[in-house]
């Protein structure tokens, strides 16, 4: 949703500039743990009960979240709690890892595959990919079984297909033409 992406910007870029000062990969796992709990339609349906206060909403979220969070966090979780941005939370986390990729010159790749990876092989594939898309990369792999066989790659808006299901696709346009 775009106007979730517009409202999270500003507080993304806030975040991030005051966790500048602090450590930014602490606080960039607070605030997806935040962000985790944030998704919960329950947890917002029960936030945005009006019998229910801010600071009860906070309570929850904060037990919930289940780690220790800095007094920053803390105090940004406020502020989206008592300005109703509380569903914007998960598009801050995306924002605010975006931010901290771009200044570690580090970006997040999506590996999908039909079977696990093995770490050691993830890490053959890291370091070609690495050198194929010429930047760091940080890799997690979803397992896909309709792939059939391969790995398709996403960083950012580049996407790598080298499936099994994508050479047919490919093989199917080519005899039907």
């Amino acid at each position: 949703m775009a106007e979730l992406a517009t409202i999270a910007r500003p507080y993304a870029e806030a975040l991030y500039q005051v966790a500048q000062k602090a450590d930014v990969a602490s606080w960039g796992r607070q605030i997806q743990a935040l962000a985790e709990v944030a998704s919960n339609a329950d947890l917002r349906q029960f936030a945005d009960s009006p019998k229910i206060s801010a600071t009860q909403v906070y309570d929850v979220i904060a037990s919930a979240v289940k780690m220790p969070l800095d007094a920053g966090v803390q105090n940004f979780l406020r502020t989206v709690i008592e300005n109703g941005r509380l569903a914007a939370l998960p598009a801050v986390a995306e924002q605010f890892q975006a931010l901290a990729n771009a200044a570690s010159g580090v970006s997040d790749a999506t590996i999908y595959s039909a079977f696990a990876i093995e770490p050691t092989q993830l890490a053959d594939v890291v370091v070609s990919l690495e050198r194929r898309f010429g930047r760091k990369l940080t890799a997690q792999v979803v397992l896909e079984p309709e792939l059939i066989g391969g790995i398709r790659v996403v960083v950012g808006d580049e996407v790598l297909d080298t499936s099994v299901r994508a050479r047919l696709e490919r093989m199917k346009v080519a005899l039907s033409a």
